[in-house]
């Protein structure tokens, strides 16, 4: 039997996409476990379902330090914990290139927009503000520059007559946990 290759999962929120990341590394041909959620927010509720599913976890607040600080500290929970992918899964703090380049090639992120689109936030609206026939999801190799590594899988849904950026971002969601699982899958088994 191969080992699977050990996944740490960086959160802000709730952690629907780390959740679906967590069930999907469950299945007996999955190449990545996931053994750290890890989060800059004490208090997001992605950090309850992690814990109950019997995975370590990783918290501490970030005001107050400087971003080389805290991602060095993170950096060290990741490393402390055997980790060899990171998947950011709605980790909403940019991430320093220090903190990127020790993991080059190494980091995927999930993003609800068709990138090269609408990078930073307020995605759906912007798509929909620009007259869009669609949305969607793009998942990316994360590089120093802000959602601009390339794109390794996307997900398109329709944009419908009277959506909104809340309407949007529900049926995109749903790509997005059918799409993540499936493209960290494939990365890590392209990468090793």
């Amino acid at each position: 039997m191969t080992t699977k290759a050990p996944v740490g999962i960086l959160i802000s929120g709730r952690g629907s996409n780390m959740a679906t990341l967590v069930k999907a590394s469950r299945a007996p041909d999955s190449p990545y476990e996931v053994v750290l959620v890890a989060s800059n927010n004490p208090q997001a509720p992605g950090l309850d379902f992690a814990r109950a599913e019997g995975i370590a976890t990783f918290a501490h607040p970030h005001q107050g330090m400087k971003r080389a600080d805290y991602d060095a500290l993170i950096d060290a929970a990741l490393r402390d914990a055997g980790v060899r992918y990171v998947a950011l899964a709605g980790y909403m703090r940019i991430l320093s290139a220090e903190f990127i380049n020790g993991w080059a090639g190494r980091i995927l992120n999930i993003h609800p927009s068709l990138l090269p689109l609408y990078k930073g936030l307020d995605t759906h609206g912007r798509a929909i503000a620009a007259g869009d026939a669609q949305g969607g999801c793009s998942v990316h190799v994360v590089t120093p520059e802000l959602d601009d590594g390339p794109v390794v899988a996307q997900a398109r849904v329709p944009i419908l007559p009277g959506d909104t950026a809340d309407t949007l971002a529900e049926r995109v969601l749903i790509e997005e946990h059918r799409l993540y699982p499936a493209a960290l899958a494939r990365y890590i088994s392209e990468h090793g």
